[in-house]
């Protein structure tokens, strides 16, 4: 069994955990938080800044690391990574010196301990596979929690989700779009980017309304169209009359992103890839000479 698989099943353990945790060094009621990541790092922080400030809690801006804009005034520089070694992040720390930082990390021993002024430790979390599932999960979910907007039976639903089977029609599907609304567009971002890591398959993700501003061109038979959430009124109907297999959850968004992560690994041993090593990838980026 590959490294992935393993850590995807884990998910319902970690997040038990992480319910357990109270880190210091959180977000603040009313300040103003800048939440910066890369690749599906970032996702989770796009996820977690709409979380955040439609709570009323403050004014919560994601970006990609290499794009944090240092001359913008924040109280708060919340980073999310992994490995603790990525050179954008640690470029976006560097900048927002003067400024108070917290970083999520699955690796206590690496230079982020030292770049930002708290350190949250997720290490029962960190994972072998250079494709990312249960830290990233994990990171939310603690997020999350800190907003309280975390339900009761999230774990069983993540069980649940574990042992659903995965309809025929998404194994033999030949073209991926996934959807979100607010906070479950990171979500949407996050599952095409499995696919996509992990199967090489073609995906595409948009915010759900943006779907029909052109993505719903590519919808046909032997498609797939996934919503993270409640689609938007009507627009499941106009994507089933494309032919498109449409896929929705009732339960949590977090929770079906399980089963996006799942299809990934399933779909990469049907091609006979290896869904611990994607291609061109690698577990950190660190940038030669930075």
């Amino acid at each position: 069994m590959s490294h992935v698989a393993v850590e995807i099943a884990d998910q319902p353990s970690c997040w038990r955990r992480a319910l357990q945790e109270r880190p210091a060094g959180l977000p603040e009621a009313g300040e103003r938080v800048a939440v910066v990541g890369c690749g599906t790092s970032l996702y989770m922080a796009q996820a977690y800044a709409v979380l955040r400030e439609s709570a009323g809690l403050g004014e919560t801006d994601a970006f990609a690391a290499s794009d944090f804009p240092a001359a913008r005034r924040y109280d708060r520089v919340l980073a999310i990574t992994r490995s603790g070694t990525t050179t954008e992040v640690l470029e976006a720390l560097r900048k927002a010196a003067g400024t108070a930082t917290t970083a999520l990390t699955g690796d206590l021993d690496t230079p982020v301990r030292t770049a930002a002024r708290n350190v949250v430790d997720l290490s029962f979390a960190d994972e072998r596979s250079v494709v990312q599932t249960r830290f990233a999960t994990t990171a939310l979910l603690l997020l999350r929690a800190s907003l309280g907007t975390v339900p009761t039976d999230l774990a069983e639903q993540a069980e649940h989700a574990l042992a659903s089977q995965l309809p025929d029609e998404l194994l033999s599907a030949r073209q991926f779009t996934f959807l979100g609304t607010g906070w479950t567009t990171g979500l949407a971002h996050e599952a095409a980017l499995k696919l996509r890591e992990a199967s090489g398959s073609w995906t595409e993700s948009y915010p759900a309304m943006e779907y029909r501003h052109g993505p719903i061109s590519v919808s046909a038979p032997g498609g797939v169209v996934w919503f993270f959430g409640e689609p938007p009124a009507g627009l499941a109907d106009q994507v089933r009359a494309t032919g498109a297999y449409v896929v929705t959850s009732p339960g949590d968004p977090l929770a079906d992103l399980i089963r996006a992560q799942r299809l990934a690994v399933s779909l990469a041993e049907r091609r006979g890839l290896d869904p611990d090593a994607p291609r061109n990838l690698t577990r950190s980026i660190v940038l030669t000479g930075s």
